[in-house]
């Protein structure tokens, strides 16, 4: 049973909707493939669940529980077995009596695996069970919490002696870590995370890809539009996203593209550095936040000083980098850098906003004359329960530019669905085209769609 349905029916029993005979006889009736709006469904024609204004937030509810991972709560007739073991995966319990030699080659195996599988993160928490994300969903590979004690064994025997200290003193640790793959013969790259919270430690690890892929291997329908946007040799060129959504992933093509094409020099400020690139036609030079520089921002001054060509930020966190990010696309720099914003819309207003209002009408005379386009991508649930693209593009059209100095971003959607000529589209154009094509859900297109009524 998928967590979010496991989810449902525990707020259904909670507000005692359903008897303990009715859950089990729905638990084993349900195909794997059954989805949790098929099982709200079925309970409202049934007439299990006559509150369809309670369905739909307990609905609700359920998606947004199991997508952060929380514990699942007991269910009256459903007893979890006491240790399972995901396929391909160790049993988790059996790691307690490893030597360290021994936990290490085990954990080369289970990285390996969520590498192999097309994982996109690895949680190892104590008090938890351990779960890897897969497709946007959360797959738990024990159902068997794991110590605090083994969970703070797996994580901290991977750092280096220096990063252990780092993370006794911060209780917070960011780093990119390397494992060799034997079977492969590669190096798996992962973007690590540790913390201390109320049940021990807990270590989430983003699963890089092992090679660059192309626009078009990431799904994006308009890659012509978007290469585009490289062969100016200024400018600032914005990739935005909500956690998740493959940002990291886009850049490094963005990288990629640019190192093959052009012959310039490419210098990289990231945190951490997740995606090696090796100079190609261009000169790359990549730098990371902590081992490199100290800061963002101080990368930036640096940078100017480097004889770049094309500077790329990871990130642009604060004021200072984003002025620092305008002024050199302002000063003949191609400045690539990424936002965590949902669209075109929300992205102009972050890059805006953080300046004060005196600085106001001077900014957006700048913006208007550096921003090149604005990518936004978000993974969404397909029907076959993997993960699809759906992209908006935003180029600075003379229209666009006189918005943006105007101060009137409510006009932006007419101008992006007037400018389809110079490659924009729109996040609704992209989620109608995919539900068209048949890859999501009417569902997932209302929930992604700005009009709900136009998803069906």
């Amino acid at each position: 049973m998928r967590p979010e349905i496991h989810w449902l029916l525990h707020f259904c029993s909670d507000n005692e909707l359903l008897t303990t005979g009715q859950i089990t006889g729905m638990a084993a009736n349900l195909e794997p493939e059954t989805d949790i709006h098929s099982v709200a469904k079925l309970l409202a024609s049934t007439g299990w669940v006559s509150d369809t204004e309670f369905l739909q937030g307990a609905v609700d509810a359920a998606l947004q529980n199991a997508q952060q991972g929380f514990e699942l709560p007991e269910l009256p007739g459903i007893t979890l077995e006491a240790e399972t073991s995901a396929e391909g995966f160790p049993k988790f319990s059996a790691l307690n009596e490893l030597s360290d030699s021994e936990l290490l080659d085990a954990l080369k195996k289970l990285f390996a695996q969520c590498q192999k599988i097309g994982a996109s993160d690895l949680h190892l928490t104590g008090g938890a069970r351990p779960r890897i994300r897969h497709h946007r969903r959360i797959v738990y590979l024990s159902n068997t919490p794991l110590s605090d004690e083994l969970a703070r064994r797996m994580n901290l025997i991977l750092l280096s002696d220096a990063q252990r200290k780092q993370f006794e003193t911060d209780w917070d640790l960011d780093y990119a870590l390397t494992i060799d793959n034997e079977d492969a013969q590669t190096g798996m790259r992962f973007r690590a995370n540790l913390m201390e919270h109320k049940n021990g430690i807990s270590g989430v690890y983003r699963v890089v890809a092992d090679h660059i892929m192309s626009l078009e291997e990431l799904g994006f329908p308009n890659a012509p539009d978007i290469q585009q946007l490289l062969t100016y040799h200024n400018g600032i060129i914005l990739v935005t996203g909500p956690a998740g959504s493959g940002k990291t992933t886009t850049l490094a093509s963005l990288i990629n593209e640019l190192n093959q094409t052009r012959k310039e020099h490419i210098i990289t400020v990231e945190d951490p550095i997740e995606v090696m690139q090796e100079s190609a036609n261009s000169i790359v030079t990549q730098r990371q936040i902590g081992d490199h520089t100290l800061s963002f921002n101080s990368a930036l001054k640096s940078a100017l000083r480097e004889d770049p060509d094309i500077i790329v930020i990871g990130e642009m966190r604060d004021l200072e980098t984003i002025e620092m990010a305008i002024t050199a696309a302002e000063t003949g720099h191609l400045v690539i850098a990424t936002m965590h914003t949902h669209d075109a819309a929300s992205t102009l207003n972050r890059l805006l906003d953080v300046f004060p209002p005196r600085q106001q009408s001077q900014i957006r005379a700048m913006t208007a004359g550096s921003l090149r386009g604005i990518l936004c991508q978000r993974l969404l649930p397909s029907v076959d329960d993997e993960a699809v693209l759906a992209c908006e593009l935003l180029v600075n059209t003379n229209a666009v530019a006189n918005i943006i100095r105007d101060g009137k971003e409510t006009g932006l959607q007419n101008a992006m669905q007037s400018g389809k000529k110079h490659g924009m589209r729109s996040m609704n154009d992209s989620v109608q085209e995919l539900l068209k094509q048949g890859k999501i859900s009417p569902e997932t297109a209302a929930e992604h769609s700005f009009n709900a009524e136009n998803a069906h």
